[in-house]
């Protein structure tokens, strides 16, 4: 009796090899989008200052010093923006770093994004609408002890990448502030004094500037509500 030969299995056609691998590239898609989506929303801020209590410690040990004069006083004496790296300086680093969605063209100027101010609550879409303040303003620290510091030295306090020292909010308001310690200037956004002044403690102690009497009340107090 002839024995059965099996029966060859059919060889795919190319356009199911197509149709199969469409539906792997479906997959794989989907996979990337949930996995985007599940994704935590990148950080928008300065350096995360140093605790309430770490900053009422220090305060604690604090000696009030009569403020210096502003004579001689420039800010061409704090030399900024410097470059960061590549076509990147300062300005341009800390907008992308406090930015949503921020993009950049070719000289690493910001072209669109979003910023959300935390001095004021107000949100914006152009890079122009922003300042990027010193926390504890140029002059501020020329009367605190900077007037006694070499070029490079305010240079790298203008600079300050590291602690929160810099920070992107609406212009007018950053103008508004102009050189002025928290006991004569505040965010109006309540809800964000207890870390500025979390950040201007740690900027003024790390930097060793002084402090007047006006000056450290205003920080106790806020620091006590934190």
């Amino acid at each position: 009796m002839p024995s059965t030969l099996p029966t060859p299995t059919p060889t795919p056609t190319p356009s199911i090899y197509a149709r199969r691998l469409g539906m792997l590239a479906s997959a794989l898609a989907a996979a990337s989008l949930t996995t985007l989506l599940a994704a935590p929303a990148a950080s928008a801020a300065p350096p995360t200052p140093i605790s309430a209590a770490a900053a009422r410690s220090y305060l604690a040990t604090v000696t009030p010093k009569t403020e210096g004069s502003t004579s001689g006083y420039s800010r061409d004496l704090f030399p900024h923006w410097i470059t960061v790296s590549g076509t990147c300086n300062t300005r341009e680093t800390v907008l992308k770093r406090d930015g949503s969605g921020v993009v950049q063209d070719s000289a690493c100027a910001a072209v669109s994004g979003s910023w959300y101010s935390e001095y004021d609550g107000a949100t914006w879409t152009a890079a122009s609408d922003l300042d990027i303040d010193h926390l504890v303003p140029l002059a501020e620290a020329w009367r605190s002890g900077a007037n006694s510091w070499t070029t490079a030295k305010r240079q790298q306090f203008a600079n300050d990448l590291t602690r929160p020292q810099l920070i992107a909010v609406t212009d007018n308001v950053n103008q508004s502030k102009g050189d002025r310690d928290p006991g004569q200037w505040l965010p109006s956004r309540t809800a964000y004094r207890c870390t500025y002044a979390r950040m201007w403690v740690e900027v003024k102690q790390y930097w060793a500037l002084s402090m007047d009497s006006t000056e450290k009340t205003a920080l106790v107090n806020i620091l006590n509500a934190c």
